[in-house]
């Protein structure tokens, strides 16, 4: 038989007089056999992890206890509100689920053992059967009903119509012996017997379904719609001669009303009733219904008893072989997942029951509530209910196992729903144990964190536990924070741990925490005191000091602090506090420290003034040319200019690659004092800026010449002055060295008149390269003359063209309009009265007047009011 999960729990046995609850579990429910482990066991005997249980069990005890010390259980039949009890000695008890009678008196209904119990659906009647050859009827609520028939045969089983108790049903039952025999009440309540079925053999069991009935014969099992009194098929058996079917019980049960589970030997068939197809229909005697087979595999035990669970079907087993003293093995209860042609084992547990020794197959018997998934194993001494494990079950086992994350999964997964016995808080106080006690510190943080959440009293209480161990470090970072902060000596405990035993830890939890959750002066003085005794790791508890001194805003001692450890966290601290106002005598050591931030820090918001800034490095001046350079660049204003003059000789010291564009941006600068600071080092391209600048152009040539030789660079300054006179000192300059003369042919061909070299070049005078550079002088000055002609051109045509347009405009019509005035008598030019209608007289410059108005002027061809402009304008 295939198996995938191995499961096997050893279910030891109570004894009689001293049975034992186990824990979890009520009196009322009966007595638990799941935690009680068998007395002896071999020394060398590997203990192996137990997977978990699939079932619980309880064993039914109280007025059961005592029936049994007397007398010996035959069969049983279960009903959700109570169980029937059939003893050997022919008696009936009525019991509940836990053991307890609930009848007055017992049911004395037979004279031999009692071979099979029957209760309606109801639970209102039940029915029994017996050797002794009759059959006991008895309603549990009303005696009106009950009955005893007397069948005259061994009457081996019996089956009540599950709705017997229903008004109008015909009151039937079942019984079965060679025959199977339907009775029910007729007219005037008597009982008609048919028989629906003979000469199959002995009749084992019966089982009643709505209107299907389902019973075991010796050669196999029918099924039967009672309702259309026909047979739905004949499952027969094979027969081995190692095991014949008549020498074992066959076990049936219906599972939701159309499933039949069979267990029959070693064999295990599941059947499904349904209507049939019209397809497979051949007449119209065919049955509506037919049966269908599911599922058939075998087992390696004999089947006792068989049951469905959800989906699952259960199985007690008896094992075929004996042990090694020639006795019979415990029985075991199997879990399995069917298939079509096998199983797939889910579990398997070994159950001790009383005198299991003794026992054979047929005397074990399996019944379930189908509805509860809720089983009873009964042999003749012994009866067990076992149902599946529900949520506080496993968590109870879990906790038992010591599975204890299991367990707060489970407890979190059901808590509020399906748990009664247990919470997340109890279940996660047993685990922040059991982790605790095994060394996993950080584990316990986290659980504790889930367990505790933000419930102040809690995590007050359990925080010891971690104190107690020296392992406050562990949950220090799963602790509450804010508003469902702890009392602050927790964290103090904290602390005053990380000081003595992780310095770098307490630092990083003092610049996590908020100050306000603990007591700062108190820590600060732990930190003093651990400081005098201690040398470890003073570095880092210096920069924690510098923290707490934040936290006090006693800022003066956190930046001194800061600074003596060389650590770059007081920048942020100014910015962070505005502390500006305190660092003027720190500006040095903060640019010792990092001179880019300190710049940055000290430009931040114009917070510190310049001038402060200035006197205090003053006696280190590359600190102060670098402050004064980041100042020139981001302010332009006054307050930066007025450092100019010292800027100019902290670029000569510092910078020199600076000084000539600064020199060149600037004017706010002594320039003598610049020329003295570049004559002193001798920086010649400075030097000639400057003196050109004040305009003497005729040194700084000079200096271009002699200093640095560079004839480019002088045509350049030349050009730059435009000045003829410089030229003419440039060629002065040049004419003993004939490469520079040889250099200006080339050049200056394009700027002056080379004929003021070409006629002072001495005669005999050796200069290199002289046809090209004439060549080159030629065809510059060629170029300039060609340019100038060109020009003299262009002008010319403009001159013309612009003459002609003036002309043109001049002469062009205007317009004289009846708005327009006289200039001389101010009245209209164009009268309307004919009578008074004048000469009009126009000049050039648009000027209009009556003929009448400028006799004298006229005739001159003078415009009065222009004329008398000029006259005025030449008159002074």
């Amino acid at each position: 038989m295939e198996t995938s999960i191995a499961s096997e729990t050893e279910v030891s046995e109570l004894h009689t007089d001293s049975d034992t609850v186990g824990e979890g579990s009520s009196q009322a429910e009966g007595t638990s056999v799941n935690n009680v482990m068998e007395g002896e066991k071999e020394e060398d005997e590997e203990e192996e992890e137990e997977d978990e249980p699939k079932l619980k069990y309880a064993r039914m005890a109280n007025d059961l206890r005592n029936i049994l010390t007397k007398d010996a259980v035959s069969c049983i039949a279960v009903h959700p509100k109570f169980v029937c009890i059939g003893s050997l000695w022919g008696v009936i008890h009525v019991l509940d689920h836990q053991g307890n009678s609930i009848r007055s008196k017992e049911l004395h209904a037979h004279s031999v053992a009692v071979n099979q119990i029957s209760i309606d659906q109801s639970g209102d009647f039940i029915a029994s059967c017996s050797d002794d050859g009759k059959v006991f009827i008895c309603g549990l609520y009303s005696t009106e009903e009950s009955q005893s028939v007397v069948i005259g045969r061994l009457v081996k089983s019996i089956a009540i119509d599950p709705a017997y108790s229903k008004p109008g049903s015909g009151r039937r039952f079942i019984t079965g012996d060679e025959r199977l025999v339907l009775h029910e009440r007729t007219f005037l309540s008597r009982l008609k017997s048919t028989v629906l079925y003979e000469a199959e053999g002995s009749v084992q069991n019966i089982r009643w379904n709505g209107q299907f009935v389902a019973w075991a014969s010796d050669i196999g099992v029918r099924v039967y719609d009672v309702n259309a009194r026909q047979s739905l098929g004949l499952i027969k058996w094979n027969r081995n001669s190692g095991a014949l079917p008549e020498d074992f019980r066959c076990n049936l049960c219906w599972r939701s009303g159309s499933m039949l589970l069979v267990g029959w030997v070693d064999t295990v068939r599941i059947y499904k009733v349904g209507k049939r197809s019209t397809r497979k229909m051949t007449g119209h005697n065919d049955p509506e219904f037919e049966v269908e087979q599911v599922s058939i595999f075998t087992t390696d035990f004999f089947v006792c008893g068989i049951g469905p669970l959800d989906g699952q079907v259960v199985l007690l087993g008896f094992a075929k072989e004996l042990d090694d003293e020639g006795k019979a093995q415990r029985p075991q209860l199997y879990v399995g997942e069917p298939r079509v042609e096998d199983c797939i084992e889910v579990s398997t547990d070994s159950l001790t029951l009383r005198g299991y020794q003794d026992y054979k197959c047929n005397d074990y018997h399996l019944e379930c509530l189908v509805d509860e998934n809720r089983f009873f194993i009964v042999s003749p001494k012994d009866v067990v209910a076992a149902s599946p494990y529900d949520a506080d079950d496993r968590v109870q086992w879990l906790l038992d196992h010591g599975k204890y994350e299991a367990a707060m999964e489970a407890v979190t997964q059901f808590e509020g729903r399906d748990l009664k016995r247990f919470t997340v808080l109890e279940v996660g106080h047993a685990y922040l144990d059991h982790l605790l006690e095994g060394d996993k510190y950080d584990e316990a943080g986290k659980l504790a964190l889930k367990i505790f959440g933000k419930d102040k009293k809690r995590w007050e209480e359990e925080v010891f536990k971690f104190a107690r161990v020296k392992q406050l470090r562990a949950v220090s970072k799963y602790l509450p924070r804010g508003d469902h902060a702890l009392d602050p000596h927790v964290y103090e405990m904290v602390l005053y741990e990380y000081l003595k035993m992780e310095p770098q830890g307490f630092l990083e939890v003092v610049r996590e925490w908020s100050p306000t959750m603990y007591n700062v002066p108190a820590v600060v003085n732990a930190v003093l005191e651990h400081l005098l005794v201690s040398d470890n790791e003073r570095a880092v508890l210096l920069e924690a000091l510098a923290i707490l001194y934040t936290h006090e805003r006693k800022y003066d001692k956190a930046l001194a602090m800061y600074l003596k450890l060389k650590h770059k966290d007081v920048f942020q601290l100014i910015r962070k506090h505005d502390l500006y106002h305190v660092i003027h005598d720190m500006i040095e050591e903060l640019m010792d420290l990092d001179s880019e931030q300190a710049i940055i820090t000290l430009l931040e918001k114009e917070l510190v003034p310049p001038d402060v800034v200035a006197s205090r490095l003053e006696k280190n001046q590359r600190y102060l040319y670098l402050y004064l350079d980041a100042l020139d660049k981001r302010d332009a204003k006054e307050v930066a200019r007025k450092y100019h003059g010292l800027m100019v000789r902290l670029y000569a010291d510092f910078a020199r690659d600076k000084l000539l564009p600064f020199l060149r941006r600037s004017d706010q600068y002594p320039i003598q004092d610049a020329l003295d600071t570049c004559q002193e080092r001798n920086f010649f391209p400075e030097m000639i800026y400057l003196l050109g600048r004040i305009g003497n152009t005729k040194e700084a040539l000079t200096l271009i010449i002699c200093k640095l030789q560079d004839v480019e660079q002088a045509i350049e300054f030349c050009k730059e002055h435009d000045d003829l006179e410089l030229w003419g000192d440039l060629v002065e300059c040049s004419l003993d060295k004939p490469e520079f003369i040889s250099f200006l042919l080339s050049r200056i061909g394009t700027y002056v008149d080379p004929r003021m070299l070409v006629q002072r070049i001495a005669p005999g005078l050796a200069i290199p390269r002289l046809r090209s550079s004439l060549v080159k002088m030629m065809h510059d000055y060629k170029l300039q003359v060609s340019v100038q002609e060109g020009c003299r051109k262009i002008l010319a045509a403009d001159y013309f063209e612009l003459h002609q347009r003036l002309v043109s405009l001049q002469q062009r019509a205007v317009l004289i309009g009846d708005d327009q005035l006289c200039r001389a008598c101010h009245r209209p030019i164009i009268m309307r009265d004919l009578s008074g209608a004048d000469n009009v007289v126009m000049f050039y410059c648009k000027h209009c007047f009556h003929e009448e108005c400028v006799p004298g002027e006229q005739a001159r061809g003078l415009c009065a009011i222009c004329h008398s402009t000029s006259t005025a304008q030449s008159a002074k």
